[in-house]
């Protein structure tokens, strides 16, 4: 497929770096072409472009910036290049405040989602989260002693969670559905709870596993 990748910091060059390495034609979209120097370099069959150029190029856009510039890089990629386009939703809506006690503080309630928010604000894309429970370098094909870890997601459009279960599956994933956008106000404070044993024992190394009986 062709992937568009909006964002140019670790989950960006990280998610970038799985796509390249299981097939996919991917351009990574940034303000500033610099900050993808070196992995432009180590990824010579991808490109960099802006955000809009990465967007129109793509079949499925993954969305990987801080959660605070979320809205705003979509409006750069354009309503054009994001209609009817599967948007996958990485970001986590992180406050710019320190962890208190290893808990990091968000700008949404327990009643809203960021995702809900972007999938109101532009209504045309079909927006499913993903990859926003597990640290950059366990995105793609992570290796634990128990199995494949457990990916949570959530989507209003099933045919786009499907495209996602597959690439999960790529990326040595199981898959979670757990229904529709609402479930990202679950969903994504996972990320709290996966932060604190990192700030608090500088343990950086886990991810979760849902077992059924």
């Amino acid at each position: 497929m062709k992937i568009g990748v909006l964002g140019s910091g670790d989950v960006a060059k990280a998610l970038g770096d799985g796509f390249v390495k299981h097939g996919h034609q991917v351009t990574l979209g940034t303000r500033d072409a610099k900050k993808l120097a070196d992995w432009a370099k180590s990824n010579p069959g991808a490109r960099v472009g802006s955000f809009a150029e990465a967007a129109k190029f793509a079949e499925v856009i993954v969305l990987a910036v801080k959660g605070t510039a979320a809205a705003e890089v979509l409006k750069s990629a354009g309503d054009s290049n994001l209609a009817n386009k599967l948007v996958i939703d990485a970001c986590n809506p992180i406050a710019e405040a320190p962890p208190v006690n290893g808990v990091l503080k968000f700008f949404t309630d327990i009643n809203e989602s960021l995702m809900e928010r972007l999938q109101r604000q532009f209504p045309s894309a079909h927006f499913v989260k993903a990859f926003n429970s597990v640290g950059a370098v366990r995105m793609v094909n992570p290796k634990f002693k128990a199995g494949k870890p457990t990916m949570f997601i959530c989507g209003n459009d099933e045919d786009s969670k499907k495209v996602v279960e597959k690439i999960l599956d790529q990326f040595g994933w199981e898959t979670a559905d757990m229904g529709r956008a609402e479930s990202a106000r679950a969903i994504e404070p996972l990320c709290m709870l996966w932060c604190i044993p990192g700030f608090l024992k500088n343990q950086w190394n886990h991810a979760f596993k849902l077992l059924l009986d």
